[in-house]
């Protein structure tokens, strides 16, 4: 039988990582739990060896069922009932097939019923069931919805909520509304404190929620009246059994189909604070964002793992001119490129799931013990990693996931525009990683402090300073010949001294920052592996046109041609 894990070597490449043991101890604190309960690891191997397990029988259910079902339920679609959602009959079958296997809250503790895994298999989890279905990905993926509320909530909450999470109960992050987007701040559903029923009330509307009737939903409202910013906001959880919230309609969308995003009506809507009041936005959603944005970063590699073996099969089958389309130039050169951002998108995500764990583990290490310095020291640098990668993966990895599903429908020429093949629907799925959970544009705002506060190049130096094998210093030197020029846009765009200017650099230097970052990740999995090697030189080579490139645009441009810009805008506005 098919298995999207074991058909794909890279997958297991990230999962042996030599930082995989270090964050796997840390996870499981000494392996504390192995006398409590009989499916506990009792050491590293044992945990990476039941990382790898799982996996294996995640990637079974993406190949034999999920796969199978993308076609149908990208036609059939849900629909609203009596003002609740109906899967498709294809996305109930997922839902269940991974339920009953016990797949839903993987990293929650065990005391709730979940696994305890670290966020690496629990990413490569996301990444499997994307490529077999993007918009099942996010039904799936919302169960991230339970590391907030983990980290957050009270006790009560946790020991209501977790346990059901575990049991395969869906969530939902309710956030956006009408006039609030990407302006969070905005937000208006009121939050009203009951106090004959000693429950907060949730009054509004939501739009474009993903999931919308999920069984546990975490909402942002106006809990203080007479706020218009984030600090009247707080963060509440919902319980779908009190049938307070209503789906108004589900969005018509081009892609992503069997995911339900709703507009939804609360009336009354019963609920619980999670944390401290006003510190939704500020503190909660920007956490639960974060986990979202790594989310997506999965969800988009596993669209670009989708993509290139279309086009890869295509291109190998379709016989033109009296041979394979592979065997042309124009072909086999877009191919090439295609699994070198492949290969990068993924090592940024793992590099950044990394991260994440490290820092995330030492938060709950830290609840039980006292950390050291230097354990401390090793938690903050991870932290700050993380709040630099997590845009920068968003970033690239969106946009690849929609260039490789481009070149891939090109490939595939005129067919590719039919429904009779995968890649159309493989395209049009993609297209939405880029806008939700903060556009490509707000990801380089995320960024962007990283870059002109010196992170990115710290980071930079630190990948530099490594050792590499002597066959691919050349490949380093390019590398080193990148950070020459992106320290000079860099200064320049600083010294101006003028925040406007920055913001209209700010992509092209974050992007700059990014591509020698993703080519050292590569450099350094061919130190583990040759076979990276290939698609650490194509890459590299082909940043290091993107490069010169934006720094050309950079060296040559007067920060006075910014009005050349603008003329537009004040023409609109005077219009």
């Amino acid at each position: 039988m098919a298995n999207f894990y074991t058909d794909n070597k890279n997958l297991k490449f990230h999962l042996e990582h030599p930082m995989m043991k270090k964050i796997v101890e840390l996870k499981e604190k000494g392996f504390i739990d192995k006398d409590k309960y009989d499916y506990a690891p009792v050491d590293s191997d044992d945990a990476l060896d039941s990382y790898d397990r799982t996996l294996e029988i995640i990637g079974d259910i993406c190949a034999n069922i999920i796969d199978p079902n993308a076609e149908s339920v990208d036609h059939e679609g849900p629909e609203v009932i009596d003002g609740h959602v109906k899967y498709a009959r294809g996305t109930q079958e997922n839902h269940e097939a991974l339920k009953k296997a016990g797949l839903y809250g993987i990293s929650l503790p065990r005391e709730y019923g979940g696994l305890n895994f670290s966020m690496v298999p629990y990413v490569m989890a996301a990444e499997l069931v994307a490529r077999a279905d993007a918009g099942f990905a996010n039904i799936w993926g919302l169960q991230d919805c339970a590391e907030t509320i983990h980290e957050f909530a009270s006790k009560d909450i946790k020991d209501e909520y977790l346990p059901r999470v575990a049991k395969g109960e869906t969530c939902s992050m309710d956030l956006t509304e009408p006039d609030a987007g990407s302006d969070l701040q905005s937000v208006a559903l009121k939050a009203t404190w009951d106090e004959q029923q000693g429950v907060w009330l949730l009054n509004g509307v939501k739009r474009f929620i993903t999931n919308g009737d999920a069984d546990i939903k975490l909402v942002l409202a106006r809990s203080e009246e007479g706020t218009k910013d984030a600090r009247g906001l707080s963060y509440f959880v919902y319980d779908k059994k009190h049938n307070r919230v209503k789906v108004r309609r589900i969005e018509n969308k081009l892609g992503i189909k069997g995911s339900p995003t709703c507009e939804l009506v609360f009336s009354n809507a019963p609920a619980k604070l999670v944390g401290d009041r006003k510190l939704g936005l500020i503190k909660y959603v920007m956490s639960l964002m974060n986990g979202a944005r790594l989310g997506v970063g999965a969800q988009s590699v596993g669209i670009c793992e989708a993509a290139y073996r279309e086009a890869l099969k295509y291109a190998g089958e379709r016989v033109q001119f009296g041979k394979a389309i592979i065997n042309f130039p124009a072909v086999y050169e877009i191919l090439t490129l295609m699994q070198a951002k492949l290969n990068a998108a993924r090592s940024l995500l793992y590099e950044t799931s990394r991260f994440v764990d490290l820092y995330k583990a030492y938060g709950f290490l830290s609840e039980t013990q006292k950390l050291t310095p230097e354990e401390r020291q090793e938690q903050k640098n991870a932290q700050k990693a993380a709040d630099f990668f997590t845009p920068l993966l968003k970033l690239f990895s969106s946009e690849y996931s929609n260039q490789l599903a481009y070149d891939s429908l090109q490939i595939h020429g005129g067919s590719g525009f039919m429904k009779d093949y995968p890649i159309e629907r493989i395209y049009r799925d993609a297209r939405i990683t880029t806008i939700y959970e903060g556009t490509s544009q707000l990801q380089v705002v995320a960024a962007i402090r990283g870059v002109t506060n010196g992170f990115a190049l710290s980071k930079i130096r630190e990948y530099e300073n490594l050792q590499y094998k002597p066959e691919y210093e050349y490949i380093q030197k390019q590398l080193v010949a990148m950070t020459d020029i992106y320290e000079k846009a860099v200064a320049k765009i600083v010294s101006a001294g003028d925040s406007e200017y920055i913001d209209f650099h700010a992509r092209r230097i974050v992007e700059m920052a990014g591509y020698i970052i993703i080519g050292y990740l590569l450099l350094i999995d061919a130190q583990r592996c040759d076979d990276y090697a290939h698609s650490a030189e194509v890459f590299v080579k082909h940043a290091m046109a993107e490069n010169v490139a934006r720094y050309s645009y950079i060296a040559d441009f007067d920060i006075k041609e910014m009005e050349l810009f603008k003329n537009i805008s004040e023409k609109h506005i005077a219009s």
